[in-house]
């Protein structure tokens, strides 16, 4: 079983991702087998019982029995989502589990953070971003070596099938987590469903799917390249101010111009609805991310750091919301438009809504913060009431306030985010013609 991308690690100790599941043992395993210096770490998230424990103990005397260290972590995900107001226990367990590992490597001088995704798993991380409508970045799937954030995964070009033959010429078990059977969440549905059917239909479609993603990979590095040297020609930067201009004519003369000013400033949050409209909008228009404005100015586009918040009577920002893909706020706003029947617990009204596809008709979606006289409907109430009062009832803060996002269709206010949903583009129970809202803060 070939891993690839710790040339640079040999000599560094590694701290290995091990769930006790097949893939992370075979990680632990081919690792120590290459002569690498492992310490490995384990999330008990006490969320399937018995069964939790049973791999935390199968952890335990795995590492015995191979001589590794062994730290192990207790979580409470559902205390963690209450304080943060996390809207999904997947994700809950993702931050936790990074958040530690990321602390954890650098208290035992780790070079890098191990973790066992494999081949498979990025095809299932292409399918579920083509699913959700992306680009390029989303189609290269999973990196296999983030410097940056140091998370190494060296099996992205091994098989799951590779993983168990050499599970089974080492003759190593390992256990497997039962949720991983269960078609409740969209990548076990891929994973059990949709996969299975196209390898019966395509020969080696999955083998073909990993060379379509490792070419788009090399295309993303070459346009990478020349979109930094595109940037340099047509634009310039104050890096006191930390301000970008962009010259409209020179943007203009690319065969797309909205696109090509999306390349450039994409990386700070904004997405090609903004970058088309921002072509075209008047001067003076403005658009935000959480963390950069984009002002249009006669002959420029300025960019800069957007680090407060319009008061309450400001003109405001428009931050047109992109049906196709998800959000950057600060937290991360997803977009889904392929459901099952509808159900009134699949919302909760505050991190989770759903909206009936009446509105993908609507002129003019935009995120956009609070102003004084703000009113809307919330559900299940009768008539409107203004914000103001909604944030007394909430008890916020005035930062709390000015960081709150509204969601607004065609000048109606239809979601508070985190917080209340309003009486508008109602789904009905069963009703598959709707738009799920996810937001994680």
């Amino acid at each position: 079983m070939a891993l690839v991308g710790l040339s640079d690690a040999v000599n560094a100790r590694l701290l290995v991702a091990l769930s006790g599941g097949a893939d992370s043992v075979a990680l632990l395993r081919a690792l120590l087998e290459l002569g690498y210096t492992c310490i490995a770490a384990h999330c008990n998230f006490h969320l399937r019982g018995d069964e939790s424990m049973r791999d935390e103990q199968f952890v335990r005397n795995l590492c015995q029995s191979l001589g590794v260290e062994l730290h192990v972590k207790d979580f409470d995900v559902m205390a963690y989502k209450r304080e943060h107001k996390s809207a999904s226990t997947e994700m809950a367990c993702r931050n936790l589990r990074y958040d530690w590992f990321q602390a954890l490597s650098r208290q035992l001088n780790c070079r890098r953070v191990v973790v066992a995704h494999h081949a498979d798993d990025n095809v299932e991380t292409f399918f579920i971003n083509l699913l959700r409508g992306t680009g390029i970045s989303g189609l290269v799937g999973m990196s296999q070596d983030s410097r940056e954030s140091r998370v190494a995964r060296p099996m992205l070009q091994v098989t799951r099938q590779q993983v168990l033959d050499y599970l089974a010429e080492v003759n190593q078990d390992y256990v497997t987590d039962s949720t991983n059977l269960e078609n409740d969440y969209n990548r076990n549905r891929l994973r059990n469903v949709v996969l299975p059917t196209i390898d019966k239909q395509f020969d080696q479609a999955r083998l073909r799917i990993t060379d379509t993603m490792n070419h788009l990979n090399d295309e993303k590095a070459l346009l990478d390249y020349l979109v930094g040297r595109f940037g340099d020609e047509v634009g310039s930067y104050d890096e006191g101010s930390d301000i970008w201009c962009f010259r409209k004519d020179d943007l203009c003369r690319a065969p797309q111009p909205g696109m090509a000013l999306y390349a450039l400033i994409r990386h700070m949050g904004f997405n090609r609805v903004q970058c088309d409209q921002a072509m075209q909008a008047s001067v003076g228009s403005k658009f935000t991310t959480w963390s950069h404005a984009l002002i249009v100015e006669r002959d420029v586009i300025v960019v800069q750091g957007n680090t407060s918040v319009s008061e309450p009577g400001d003109k405001q920002v428009d931050f047109v919301l992109d049906w196709t893909q998800a959000v950057a706020i600060g937290g991360e706003l997803n977009v889904i438009t392929h459901n099952p029947p509808f159900d009134r617990a699949m919302v909760d009204g505050r991190l989770k809504v759903a909206f009936n596809n009446d509105i993908l008709r609507c002129k003019h979606v935009l995120l956009r913060h609070w102003q004084q006289g703000d009113r809307f409907r919330p559900y299940g109430m009768k008539g409107s009431k203004l914000l103001s009062d909604l944030f007394v009832d909430l008890r916020l803060s005035t930062e709390q306030k000015k960081a709150v996002w509204l969601l607004e269709a065609d000048g109606e206010i239809v979601w508070v985010l985190g917080h209340r949903a309003a009486q508008a583009y109602v789904v009905d129970p069963g009703s598959t013609d709707y738009v799920l809202l996810k937001y994680l803060c």
